[in-house]
């Protein structure tokens, strides 16, 4: 099969296009002919080798892919040959025309939904949710503000939020994103951009601030985040590239709390939690990918550039 490989950590060029040979699933594993494959940030950071995880070299990226089961191991239960699934975690790397998975990490896709959606949902919809939900206890009612809510994590936050009943207050940079967040369900939406955007932001809240903040880039934003909370809020720590200074009294003063988040530390029962409610999600419409482009599998190194760009619109797939 083709796949992508990486055998030294470095820049986008790193990422080969070869031949290999094909994985045979084992017992509880599944072998899917993946349709899709998702690119997200943490796949970038692993690649260049500054991620705290690091696989052993070489290696294929992606930990999202969409497809068919190809073959099922002795044990498996749940899944049969042909049947349309996406994965949230892979053994053998998600860039590639096949993956190998572990039975507990593979998950059924509507008839409704495409593989490239489906190849939109492990990283993104499982982080939305989790920040939402398993650290930020997110409560009907509540105001949430999304920061970056045009990516893929921003548009699932937007999503999960306006369908358990919260009012959200979305940030986007450019007009195109912003367009994005409205019809997505943001019922305000505003340009990060803008030199004292928090005060529009207060100003939409009459001056009582946001309960629950997803942040997408906290080394610029978590300062302001604190002064834009109302009592006893909390930000959920979602993505960050350095460092940034604050002063702890806004936070002493609203009794707010600052949440860090890991995908990776979620246990198998927040795991299962977390695809029960994104496959309830996908079959009753409250949940849809948005696919910003498909590139062929050969467009790897590009599609590491453009994930990190910002204006972020949508999901980057690759098809094999």
């Amino acid at each position: 099969m083709k796949a992508i490989r990486v055998s030294d950590f470095g820049g986008p060029d790193v990422l080969k296009l070869q031949n290999v040979a094909d994985p045979k699933p084992d017992s509880g594993q599944v072998l899917i002919r993946v349709k899709a494959a998702g690119v997200n940030p943490v796949d970038t950071y692993i690649r260049s080798g500054a991620y705290a995880r690091k696989p052993n070299l070489p290696y294929t990226p992606g930990m999202d892919a969409a497809g068919i089961v190809e073959a099922a191991g002795p044990g498996v239960k749940q899944f049969k040959p042909g049947d349309h699934v996406y994965t949230n975690a892979t053994i053998t790397g998600a860039c590639a025309e096949l993956a190998l998975c572990e039975e507990s990490r593979v998950h059924r896709l509507p008839a409704k939904i495409s593989f490239a959606q489906g190849a939109a949902l492990g990283v993104p919809y499982s982080t939305a949710y989790r920040a939402l939900f398993q650290r930020g206890a997110a409560r009907p009612g509540e105001v949430l503000l999304v920061h970056g809510a045009s990516g893929g994590v921003g548009i699932a936050c937007v999503q999960f939020a306006r369908a358990l009943g919260m009012t959200i207050i979305g940030t986007a940079g450019s007009d195109k994103g912003r367009a994005l967040v409205s019809a997505q369900g943001a019922h305000d939406v505003v340009d990060h951009r803008m030199v004292d955007y928090e005060k529009q932001i207060m100003s939409i809240t009459g001056g009582s601030g946001v309960n629950l903040i997803a942040e997408m880039l906290a080394n610029v934003n978590l300062a302001k985040d604190l002064g834009m909370l109302a009592q006893g809020g909390r930000v959920v720590v979602i993505g960050n590239r350095g460092t940034i200074e604050i002063n702890p009294r806004d936070a002493m003063a609203r009794e707010a709390g600052i949440l860090g988040l890991i995908l990776w530390a979620a246990t198998d029962a927040e795991l299962a939690e977390i695809h029960s409610a994104i496959v309830a999600g996908l079959e009753n419409g409250t949940l849809r990918p948005v696919i910003r482009q498909e590139l062929p599998l050969a467009d790897a190194p590009r599609s590491h550039q453009l994930v990190m760009e910002p204006g972020a619109y949508g999901k980057i797939v690759l098809v094999p």
